[in-house]
């Protein structure tokens, strides 16, 4: 599925505060709310198996104006019914509007096009200075007490590198939506950068500054 004519109008959504999917990288889900099965098994029986990852917005059902769909492409299922699924990120959408219906999960009417360039060519950061990124990077890891596979991390791409650090670094759920919502891989780089250099600061180990 790399078209834009491939994209559906309407998929199912997943609101999910402070996680995030970004193109090309995966997330993955432990399914357990009977609503969000039902949404599994429906997504299994279709032909595009795509799913909207979105983050709530405010109070209520507000939900955020960009999500990315992502297809599941790996699923499996517990002894107590519980579901373990993959989402590989497709592409960025904008929310139009929900669409009414009777399944238990929201379905929203979503446009792909301002994210046309996520079914594109993988993007590169020509400014990236890696060496430096992965630096301070084990700074903040170590002082946020985490871990990472640091093979895999040297050897990615720009994009993937990127994508992953910023879906799966402890940020508030406004800042994810700022890496998200990123037009271009370098823009996404400077933001996470950003928010690697002030969480340093919080902790106290801010002496250097990201370039």
């Amino acid at each position: 599925m790399t078209n834009m004519t491939d994209m559906p109008d309407i998929i199912p959504i997943f609101p999910l505060a402070g996680a995030v999917l970004l193109p090309r990288a995966r997330l993955p889900l432990h399914v357990f709310e009977p609503r969000y099965l039902a949404m599994i098994e429906d997504c299994l029986k279709s032909d595009r198996r795509l799913i909207g990852m979105i983050q709530p917005r405010g109070q209520g059902d507000g939900l955020a104006q960009v999500g990315c769909a992502g297809r599941l492409t790996s699923f499996s299922e517990t002894e107590d019914g519980r579901y373990l699924v993959t989402l590989t990120g497709m592409a960025r959408f904008v929310l139009r509007d929900e669409v009414a219906g009777f399944q238990p999960y929201r379905r929203a009417n979503v446009d792909f096009a301002p994210f046309a360039s996520d079914l594109g060519a993988m993007q590169s950061d020509p400014d990236l200075d890696r060496r430096a990124f992965l630096k301070d990077l084990a700074r903040y890891l170590q002082a946020s007490k985490m871990g990472t596979d640091w093979s895999n991390l040297k050897e990615a791409d720009d994009e993937m590198l990127v994508n992953i650090l910023a879906m799966l670094c402890p940020f508030a759920p406004e800042e994810k939506q700022a890496l998200l919502e990123a037009q271009t891989l370098p823009e996404r780089r400077r933001i996470l950068q950003t928010l690697i250099a002030f969480a340093l600061q919080g902790h106290g180990a801010g002496e250097e500054t990201l370039q």
